[in-house]
């Protein structure tokens, strides 16, 4: 893997579109220094890992990529895509195809269900051109603002759809980009009260660009509350793994619920 993603690196400056595609814990932790130097020698390569966070389930602690946001935060020049679902993810793939730098494309394990809009119409459908740094809006609503990043989106549009069974409104935020996302954008739904959610270390990953942007912007929220991965988890299914740590659907309604 460590020749592997040298080699990609290198062939990517050669006149070759070179992809390397991994495992999260391979492709980005293992094979972390190769990355910092493609980064250093600014090529051309685009990463493309799956298995990223505790929706890889049954494989455990030790595949478990808890940091690929962390991580990949550490280098000045590579892009990072997390999509929320399959049709976001091909407009990513081609989106990084046209673009000259490195990316990385971090994906679950599961399959990726696809986003709907209100009218069930895909979110991401006919039409839809990939915009780096963007912020989609997926939902809208006075009371909640759930801003989450990759497949947790598609578990807080599920929450948001059924909160509103209780009379909660919710805005539901995705940030593909979860390093740099233009934020300023979306700033009217930050003010209130905000839960981020991630599958990810809660630590270094979405809610720390949250919070950083913050500060700069010279706000707080309401209420800010984070929902991410604590500490190294269990083997175990996936759906079960996200109730543990609050990133299913049903957990996500409830504390919604509590908060409001």
């Amino acid at each position: 893997e460590h020749n592997a993603a040298a080699v990609a690196g290198a062939s990517s400056v050669c006149g070759v579109l070179s992809f390397f595609a991994d495992f999260g814990v391979f492709g980005v932790d293992e094979t972390y220094n190769q990355q910092r130097l493609t980064d250093i020698n600014k090529t051309n390569l685009k990463v493309a890992v799956t298995h990223v966070g505790i929706d890889v389930g049954e494989d455990g602690k030790t595949h478990h990529c808890l940091d690929y946001i962390g991580a990949l935060r550490n280098f000045f020049d590579f892009g990072l895509i997390v999509p929320a679902d399959p049709n976001q993810a091909d407009r990513a793939v081609r989106y990084i195809s046209r673009e000259r730098g490195n990316f990385v494309i971090a994906m679950g394990r599961s399959t990726m269900k696809p986003i709907t809009d209100e009218n069930g119409m895909p979110f991401f459908g006919e039409g839809y051109e990939y915009r780096y740094g963007l912020v989609d809006i997926i939902r809208s609503g006075e009371d909640v603002t759930l801003i989450s990043t990759g497949q947790v989106t598609h578990k807080a549009v599920q929450a948001a759809d059924e909160l509103k069974e209780y009379g909660i409104n919710s805005t539901v935020l995705n940030v593909s980009t979860p390093i740099n996302p233009n934020l300023e954008a979306v700033k009217q739904y930050l003010k209130g009260k905000v839960i981020s959610l991630e599958d990810h270390n809660v630590n270094s990953g979405l809610a720390v660009t949250l919070k950083d942007y913050f500060v700069r912007a010279g706000f707080l929220p309401e209420r800010f509350i984070t929902v991410g991965v604590d500490k190294y988890m269990y083997s175990g299914n996936n759906e079960a793994l996200y109730d543990i740590v609050g990133l299913s659907k049903n957990s996500i309604v409830k504390r919604v619920r509590d908060l409001i």
